[in-house]
């Protein structure tokens, strides 16, 4: 399931009862912040306690990208979840690196490296299959 607006993409790649993994590709702004908090908030009540956002195709997150970010953080934290970025390219670990935001939201090269930080009976399949059989490109 993929759903868009403006310029940000919001992608499941995987997920089970307690967890899921969603790629976020585009610009995380004002243009697009309650897209992104709804997007995330259904997954939140679909019953997702960990979110891992696979964030390497995200070009631009500014301080309204990052308040996004943070509301997540908080809300799952009330649910006893947690949020987890996967392969945050430079920009954005600056970002996380200048505001104090690092151990909030932790940070991981890997999605695979950011789930196995999870209970393992609250992880998803990783790396998914595509409908084929063959796994995809490395993740």
């Amino acid at each position: 399931m993929s759903t868009q607006i403006h310029r940000l993409t919001i992608t499941e790649l995987a997920g089970c009862e307690d967890s899921a993994v969603l790629r976020v590709s585009g610009e995380l702004d004002q243009s697009c912040e309650d897209f992104f908090l709804s997007t995330l908030g259904a997954s939140v009540e679909a019953g997702h306690r960990f979110l891992v956002l696979d964030v390497t195709a995200l070009v631009f997150c500014d301080s309204r990208g990052l308040n996004c970010l943070l509301a997540m953080h908080w809300l799952l934290g009330r649910r006893d979840g947690r949020l987890l970025l996967a392969g945050p390219g430079r920009r954005l670990t600056e970002l996380l690196e200048q505001t104090g935001s690092t151990d909030l939201l932790p940070s991981y090269t890997t999605v695979g490296q950011a789930l196995s930080t999870l209970p393992e009976s609250q992880r998803p399949a990783w790396p998914p299959t595509d409908p084929a059989g063959s796994s995809g490109a490395a993740r």
